[in-house]
């Protein structure tokens, strides 16, 4: 979670002085952010700064950024690596353990040069002025965890942690990016543009994940040294090997995400893939002789369920029976809160502060903020989570399974599945039938040529969609998912791992609140290791004997309680109850969005007829169920943008 931040003048237009002052604007303003000590360092026409964080034993007292004289070597970053042990052994240092990661780098760069990248595990950003070849070389983790914007002018060259530190330069405008905010506008999905080098600044790009960069002669050359698809399949001679060799990974896995001078905290639903993390920790941390704290999300008292049967808007009793069993090894603080004070609304001003651009995630957004704020108060140092699980640990999609089985004849394995899956998940076989029927022929049963996708156009100005092409993208990108079969789920898991625009968007959320709070967020179903052995082993380790998601049911037996490891009836939804909280605001937040659309500086934003309509649809009085109506969600993203581009004034 430290904070890092570079200029080198490679035209050597200023003076020392000048380079010192720079780069002291940018110190200032990442001083808000929580540190243990802060650092510069600066030769010639270089100048580094950092402020670092603690967060493991090795990394107490380090020196950041640190200066190798012998080598003509400077680094500054913000990194933790998980391959230490494996890194320490290719390089000869087994005689010194306790080296902190980011002096590992150092001689991993002089080891392996800029081919380094591919062979590190972890979270990390980080640049090093390598002074014997006159050049900067940096890195970004394969997940994205850690950020590193820069802003590469015609004398100097920028980086930092965040974006605020390099508009605080003097030298890099503060102007919005037409492409950027016209594909933020038009992006169903959540990420924000599919250019993975933009932000929402003209003048200041990312480094993508899983890239390198090397600046030499003010000159950038940016490469992808990896992705997290496997190499191959993975063929285990029984079940039992798979599991074993899972449950043997995993463990290593969350092992290596515990590792801190501090506490350690989880975030705990009632499902598998946090209540995996959770029940894998608890033995671990009781050998540190550490207690393991967990953060439930609730909803506010008097909330009525209003959901479907096969869904948890309260997801509590999952969640006590998971703790009940998981301190049977270790001692768990467990705390559930319903932020009752708190609402999406109340969150915009936090959250705009912390991302440094418009977002659209905004329904978690308060309690996500506030375990957070729990994990700092209690002192940990690492927040365990389970975010990713979905699409690794607990992966599993039967239907599809059933499907293919189907077009494959294998009808006597599908009839004793269907049987087992039936009985398992309370649905009925008539009714798995014609879904599995449509899994296996969609073709056949395409039911409208719109497929119930939803309009990308609502949002935006229909002038700057015009104007920018992204009017014209939209719809041939219509046409061809229309003129296509739908993606099956396995190609949709992939394409999560291969797009880097989800990386960025995900990452970006992980490392600023992380850099916000002083707290590492971690998340172990991430981790590149689980991720290609996920995506390596066969289908039918993750359905079979009626299961789902079976592969983490069976690896988890004994360590979460049957109730969770077992359940297929029902799933935790989050959160159901955010317009309710909105209501006693309702009113006001009305009458901002009616403003806003009168606010010709966003007005050339987005489209303000839309939102308008939206709003009538919604009305005055908006029951609980609209928290899932897309024209509310529309009302509470514009607020978000509309409040951006004014606080840019």
């Amino acid at each position: 979670m430290s904070t890092a931040a570079g200029i080198w003048d490679h035209s050597k237009q200023w003076s020392s002085e000048e380079l010192e002052q720079t780069g002291q604007r940018m110190m200032e303003q990442m001083a808000r952010y929580p540190k243990d000590r802060s650092g510069v360092w600066q030769q010639d026409r270089v100048w580094f700064g950092c402020h670092d964080q603690w967060v493991t034993p090795e990394s107490v007292g380090q020196p950041m950024p640190y200066y190798d004289a012998l080598r003509e070597l400077a680094i500054t970053g913000d990194v933790i690596l998980d391959n230490r042990e494996e890194l320490l052994e290719q390089l000869g240092l087994l005689q010194q353990p306790e080296l902190p990661d980011v002096l590992l780098l150092i001689h991993a760069y002089t080891k392996w040069g800029e081919q380094m990248p591919s062979r590190l595990n972890g979270d990390f950003a980080f640049m090093i002025w390598d002074g014997k070849q006159e050049r900067l070389f940096g890195a970004r983790d394969w997940s994205g965890n850690r950020t590193l914007y820069y802003a590469n002018r015609q004398s100097q060259f920028y980086f930092a942690s965040t974006m605020e530190a390099l508009l605080h330069t003097g030298h890099v405008k503060r102007k919005l990016s037409t492409p950027w905010m016209a594909e933020f506008l038009t992006t169903v999905a959540m990420e924000e543009s599919t250019d993975i080098h933009a932000t929402v600044y003209e003048e200041i790009h990312q480094l993508p994940p899983a890239h390198k960069i090397t600046v030499a002669s003010g000159r950038c050359r940016i490469e992808q040294y990896g992705n997290l698809l496997p190499d191959g399949p993975l063929q285990l001679r029984s079940d039992g090997e798979y599991e074993e060799a899972f449950r043997e990974l995993f463990a290593r896995v969350v092992r290596s995400k515990v590792r801190t001078r501090h506490g350690v905290a989880a975030t705990l639903s009632g499902g598998l893939d946090s209540g995996s993390v959770v029940s894998y920790a608890a033995p671990i941390l009781s050998q540190q002789k550490k207690p393991l704290y967990t953060y439930s999300f609730v909803p506010i008292p008097g909330f009525k369920d209003w959901t479907s049967s096969r869904v948890m808007a309260n997801e509590r009793p999952y969640i006590e029976e998971t703790v009940r069993h998981v301190r049977r090894v270790n001692e768990v603080h467990d705390h559930y809160m319903d932020f009752a004070d708190r609402s999406p609304l109340s969150e915009v001003e936090h959250w705009l502060s912390l991302m440094e651009m418009p977002y659209k995630y905004f329904e978690n957004s308060f309690w996500i903020r506030g375990i957070f704020e729990q994990a700092q108060q209690h002192g940990a140092g690492v927040l365990l989570t389970g975010a990713r699980g979905n699409f690794t640990i607990s992966w599993g999609p039967a239907i599809e399974y059933y499907g293919q089985m189907l077009r494959k004849f294998q009808w006597m394995r599908l009839y004793q599945e269907l049987k087992l899956y039936s009985r398992n998940a309370g649905i009925r076989r008539k009714k798995l039938v014609q879904q599995i029927g449509q899994s296996a022929f969609p073709g056949l049963v395409r039911s409208s040529p719109d497929l119930g996708r939803p309009d990308a156009l609502r949002w935006i100005n229909p002038e700057l969609a015009a104007r920018t092409g992204m009017a014209e993208r939209v719809r041939q990108a219509e046409l061809d998912l229309i003129g296509s079969d739908t993606m099956t789920d396995e190609e949709v898991r992939n394409s999560k791992f291969a797009n880097l625009a989800v990386a960025n968007k995900d990452g970006a959320v992980t490392s600023k609140l992380s850099m916000g709070y002083g707290v590492w967020e971690r998340d172990p179903t991430n981790d590149p290791r689980i991720v290609k052995f996920c995506l390596s082993i066969p289908f039918h380790q993750y359905v079979q004997n009626g299961m789902d998601r079976a592969l983490i049911r069976r690896a988890t037996e004994g360590q979460l309680p049957d109730k969770i490891r077992l359940n297929q009836k029902v799933r935790g939804l989050q959160p159901a109850d955010w317009v309710l909280r909105m209501r006693p605001q309702w009113g006001a937040f009305t009458d901002e969005i009616r403003e806003l659309c009168r606010d010709a500086s966003v007005a050339q934003w987005v489209n303000t007829d839309n939102i308008l309509s939206a709003l009538q649809e919604v009305g005055d009085e908006p029951d609980a169920e609209a928290a899932f109506n897309p024209s509310t969600r529309l009302l509470m993203r514009s607020l978000i943008v509309g409040r951006f581009i004014r606080g840019l004034a």
